[in-house]
């Protein structure tokens, strides 16, 4: 009983990270859908037909990503489940962080920016993880 008590207390924190991270995921594959060469223009990286089909390919893996985590934040009554996503989401928003800021090209505003972005969800899991 105190486990599951203290498990609760961080649920609330991961849940509306989970539904920022789904919002950010799923705007992130829209523009990548509509507007590949316009990110790739500001990641300042090669923007030909391989690198268009592929930012492309990336956004259809967000929108699963996005429903996906909107789906998890409204597990209820599963907080083991629960802390499993928040780990493997903090695992991936860091190394998102950090894959972006070794970008094979020059290092842009947009570029720092979308790493704090990563880096920022990877403190908000941090924090509701070990929230007591």
């Amino acid at each position: 009983m105190i486990r599951s008590n203290l498990i609760n207390m961080y649920q609330h924190g991961v849940k509306q990270t989970l539904k920022a991270g789904s919002a950010v995921f799923g705007a992130s594959a829209i523009f990548l859908l509509i507007a590949p060469r316009l990110f790739l223009d500001l990641l300042d990286l090669e923007s030909n037909d391989q690198m268009v089909w592929s930012m492309r390919m990336i956004a259809i893996t967000l929108i699963a990503l996005a429903g996906n985590m909107w789906q998890n934040s409204k597990l209820n009554n599963n907080a083991l489940g629960l802390r499993f996503v928040a780990r493997l989401m903090l695992f991936s928003a860091t190394a998102l962080g950090v894959l972006t800021l070794l970008i094979p090209a020059k290092i842009t505003i947009f570029t720092g920016v979308y790493a704090a972005i990563g880096f920022l969800f990877a403190i908000s899991y941090l924090i509701n993880l070990t929230r007591k």
